[in-house]
């Protein structure tokens, strides 16, 4: 994850789009929210998506901030064409231990 971004910090709202994977090599889910604690939270106790429980996709692996939901959005829409690959190979370059960032959430 990143630091705060200064146009964030002025509007004082924040986007986020994440990744979410079963296991190290597992299914991966792309999703986008205004409360990345809140919505993990969510996807940990079951209630996040029908994809997220019935592959028990709960670990917070990747996430990136945007200050409209506009960008937000089309971030994820992208994403979510890109190759498992690409999508792997953005996972490694930011948390190659693949920890679940979520513990590291204010």
């Amino acid at each position: 994850m990143t630091g705060l971004d200064p146009a964030i910090q002025e509007t004082g709202m924040t986007y986020w789009v994440y990744i979410l994977t079963s296991k190290r090599n597992g299914t991966l889910y792309v999703g986008v929210t205004n409360s990345l604690p809140h919505r993990v939270f969510q996807h940990k106790q079951g209630v996040g998506s029908k994809f997220t429980q019935k592959y028990k996709v709960v670990t917070l692996v990747h996430a990136e901030e945007f200050a409209s939901p506009q960008e937000a959005i089309q971030r994820e829409t992208n994403l979510k064409k890109w190759p498992r690959k690409w999508k792997m190979d953005l996972i490694e370059k930011q948390n190659p231990e693949r920890l679940d960032l979520y513990e590291t959430l204010a």
